[in-house]
């Protein structure tokens, strides 16, 4: 079962976070961004199922 070696997988340069509500229901999106292209903190208005309501979701960081 001699054959040639497996070539390594290139890392993944993106990050994970979590984009919290500013509501303050505690309710978050997961989400993905390259810090290498995006360095600024991302905000995004999405849905808050906890308040039935568009709000603004800013990024935070995770805690391991």
């Amino acid at each position: 079962m001699a054959g040639k070696p497996k070539a390594s997988k290139a890392k993944r340069s993106s990050v994970l976070f979590k984009m919290v509500s500013s509501a303050g229901t505690g309710f978050f999106y997961l989400a993905r961004r390259n810090p290498k292209q995006k360095q600024e903190k991302m905000v995004f208005s999405k849905y808050d199922p906890v308040v039935r309501k568009h709000v603004e979701f800013k990024e935070q960081k995770m805690s391991s």
